[in-house]
């Protein structure tokens, strides 16, 4: 589904030119992509990058990506509250790419859901629901480029437009101009062997948690009834079994969260101010018997607050005063996952 000016009047808050600037330094996840489908010909450079990469790159058929800038960038990261109504403890990261003209990864399928926001430029779109098979690759290139994709429908995005692309739906965006970014929100899907690593993997395989239908507004890190009874369709797992999983942080979090301790040090907590969760952290909360039950970066959060309205607004909103709920405060404050506003 494309939405024609989503976000009217949309100006990238990075620039081409500051992307390749992420690319040269460790903290950020990074590739080079060249080829296209003409030629069937595909590289794949890992970063970080220096400038002399760039010069030597060719003028079309390129693609810089760079990975979780919303765990480094606040602007990047307030974006994601526009697709809050999907839940928060879906969601993966923002991915940005920037294209030469004819720039493209190829085309392929993800088990994500993702909604690509253009940033700048135009990036021409090809969609396809045929052929979407683990064993529809390309023999000896280092990406999952599709060999069979035959087109159902085209598209073209301009800034401010999103593009929504379900899970196992073929896209294939191609750059039209010489200033390409794209936005890349994506929400994981999370496979049956993921959540239940006893399981007969033959058994599970190609098998994922799919969302039931979300009819909570303004609520991203609640955890409803109808999530756990879709979990539970292949096998049991308990409602807190299941929020520890979908909050539990990967290798690369974890990493961004040591690196901010690191920062945090000699850094004294201040009672009366306003504090924003670390945007790597993952929460989500239950209410079992009307009670509720916080989960951050996979544990379970005791609490000694007990006005629950105060703690599902903090969830909700990833922020809390320190006025109104002194102890959670200055525990998230010492285990290094808030800072200061």
């Amino acid at each position: 589904m494309l939405i024609k000016h989503a976000l009217p009047n949309f100006i990238s808050p990075i620039s081409p030119d500051e992307l390749a600037g992420l690319s040269l330094e460790e903290d950020f996840e990074s590739r080079l992509i060249t080829g296209s489908t003409t030629s069937r010909q595909w590289s794949l450079t890992q970063g970080p990058f220096s400038e002399a990469t760039f010069e030597t790159l060719p003028e079309k058929e390129w693609t810089l990506l760079v990975q979780g800038v919303d765990r480094q960038l606040d602007e990047i990261h307030d974006l994601i509250q526009h697709f809050d109504f999907i839940p928060r403890w879906r969601f993966d990261d923002v991915m940005i790419s920037y294209a030469a003209q004819g720039g493209s990864v190829g085309p392929h399928f993800d088990y994500y859901d993702v909604f690509l926001l253009q940033g700048s430029g135009q990036r021409h779109w090809t969609l396809s629901s045929q052929f979407c098979t683990l064993d529809n690759y390309l023999e000896g290139v280092p990406l999952r480029i599709m060999d069979k994709f035959v087109p159902e429908q085209t598209l073209i995005a301009e800034p401010g437009d999103v593009l929504y692309v379900p899970p196992k739906i073929a896209h294939h965006g191609v750059s039209m101009s010489d200033d390409c970014t794209t936005l890349s929100f994506g929400y994981r899907s999370y496979s049956i062997q993921e959540m239940f690593d006893n399981l007969d993997t033959h058994n599970t395989h190609n098998q994922y948690y799919q969302d039931p239908i979300w009819d909570n507004t303004n609520m991203p890190a609640f955890i409803p009834d109808s999530a756990i009874q879709v979990a539970n369709k292949t096998s049991e797992i308990s409602a807190i079994d299941f929020a520890k999983f979908v909050t539990k942080l990967d290798t690369l979090d974890v990493q961004i969260l040591q690196q901010f301790e690191y920062t945090q040090q000699g850094i004294e907590f201040e009672p009366g101010q306003v504090y924003q969760l670390h945007s790597a952290c993952k929460i989500a909360y239950l209410l079992l018997d009307k009670e509720i039950q916080i989960f951050l970066n996979g544990l379970l959060i005791k609490t000694e607050e007990t006005d629950v309205k105060k703690l599902i607004d903090f969830c909700n909103k990833r922020t809390l005063s320190a006025n109104n709920l002194p102890n959670l405060a200055q525990q998230l404050f010492n285990l290094d996952m808030v800072y200061e506003i």
